[in-house]
């Protein structure tokens, strides 16, 4: 009977501890100015999606690389 009872006290123990009000924490930071969105482009040659800064121009449009912009016959 007292095992009973030992596990009872237990488990309103463990209960009343999971049952208590959490404090709010916020679930990231928030973001810095630097990390602002960015355009997304797709690549004429192959049809990637990168981010204008990092694409290539030529004169038929944006590319992923450079050997892209050439395998497209795009000379500038």
């Amino acid at each position: 009977m007292k095992y009973l009872v030992l596990l009872l006290v237990i488990v309103v123990v463990l209960w009343l501890v999971r049952s208590r009000p959490r404090a709010v924490r916020p679930d990231r930071a928030p973001a810095s100015e630097g990390s602002a969105p960015q355009a997304m482009i797709e690549c004429v040659h192959c049809g990637v999606h990168l981010p204008r800064a990092e694409a290539v121009a030529g004169l038929q449009g944006l590319y992923c690389s450079d050997a892209h912009r050439l395998a497209h016959g795009d000379s500038r």
